[in-house]
């Protein structure tokens, strides 16, 4: 599409992602925001919701029914789960992409969605079809979809931290631990005592112990990254809640298959990222940490060894490269746009 305005909508604009997404695509040059949808905030100014945008946008929350006669060239479903399913199809007939934050179309065995998301899949037809939008593991199947399953923000620290070490089959398959935190945010917009500021500040918690929903979309990826001919990969994810606004931090650990080997694993990581604009490789011995991603689309990545064992370290912001960024940096790879395009942001400090 080289240089022509891309004519942008967004479905759910009230919740973070949805907000998120309209911060990202008002900076970005080539996007016309042409809708933000919102069923029951329909006709309110988005100033309204977010006094962010005061002075910005005069854009108003319109019904979602109304946004596929305005021709945008991009649908984002910035929804929860079980809402793009059902309505994808209409813009996708409409000749309109799809770039789908939910969890909709991410996993591809239809029996382990429904059990893991509680739920019928209204869509089957189209979970064949959809891409997995991880620009780093799918970049050239990204440039043609019609529609693109954003990953999730546990899933896409876990699959970047590991993917070197999967890809070159040096990892024990059934020894991978993950031990991630999330800012409160990743929770959603919604009034739930837990997330509560005096419920969760000044506290620290794992939760989802007896197992979460993003474990079998971690597992399917992982499995992905593997040579043919390696044992599947069985993943331990523990994810816990941390008192912070936004961030996700992974701590990787899984046993060598080779411990006396003289593997560099810093090198094997730097060489696989080197081209990637949104990957961080730190130096030796460091660790990364959440601020200094806080508002960007960069993860950050160190590599440890400890005897037999390896030990990554990534963190991303959850609403930025776990969510909204990622949506924004597919969409540049859809249109044929420098994938930095409107994602080139230095991290929030403080």
């Amino acid at each position: 599409m080289g240089a022509a305005t891309i004519r942008a909508a967004i479905i759910g604009g009230t919740g973070y992602t949805g907000s998120e997404l309209l911060r990202l695509l008002h900076g970005h040059p080539q996007v016309e925001v042409v809708a933000i949808s919102s069923r029951s905030e329909a006709g309110r100014p988005v100033e309204d919701i977010f006094p962010a945008f005061a002075g910005i946008t005069d854009l108003c929350f319109s019904d979602p029914a109304e946004v596929v006669g305005l021709q945008p060239d991009l649908v984002f479903f910035a929804t929860p789960h079980g809402v793009a399913q059902a309505s994808a199809r209409h813009f996708l007939d409409a000749g309109i992409r799809v770039v789908d934050l939910s969890a909709d179309f991410r996993i591809r065995d239809l029996a382990t969605w429904e059990q893991w998301y509680g739920q019928k899949h209204a869509a089957p037809e189209l979970i064949e079809g959809a891409v997995y939008g991880l620009p780093e593991l799918h970049r050239e199947k990204i440039t043609d979809a019609r529609l693109v399953a954003c990953p999730g923000c546990y899933p896409t620290a876990v699959q970047l931290g590991w993917a070197p070490l999967l890809e070159q089959d040096l990892i024990e398959p059934a020894s991978l631990l993950a031990s991630c935190g999330s800012g409160v945010s990743g929770a959603g917009r919604n009034a739930k005592v837990p997330y509560l500021l005096c419920e969760a500040g000044e506290n620290f918690q794992a939760y989802a112990t007896g197992g979460h929903r993003h474990e079998p979309e971690i597992v399917q990826g992982c499995r992905d990254l593997q040579p043919a001919s390696a044992e599947p990969a069985e993943v331990l994810f523990l994810p816990h809640l941390v008192p912070m606004l936004r961030g996700i931090h992974a701590t990787l650990i899984a046993d060598l298959k080779s411990p006396g080997a003289d593997l560099d694993l810093q090198q094997l990581f730097v060489q696989r990222y080197a081209q990637e604009p949104f990957v961080t490789v730190l130096p030796p011995g460091s660790q990364p940490n959440t601020k200094q991603v806080r508002g960007t689309n960069n993860c950050c990545i160190a590599v440890h060894r400890r005897g037999n064992r390896v030990v990554v370290l990534a963190s991303e912001d959850n609403l930025t490269r776990g969510a909204s960024g990622q949506a924004v940096q597919c969409m540049n790879i859809l249109f044929g746009l420098p994938e930095c395009t409107g994602l080139e942001m230095v991290a929030l400090l403080p």
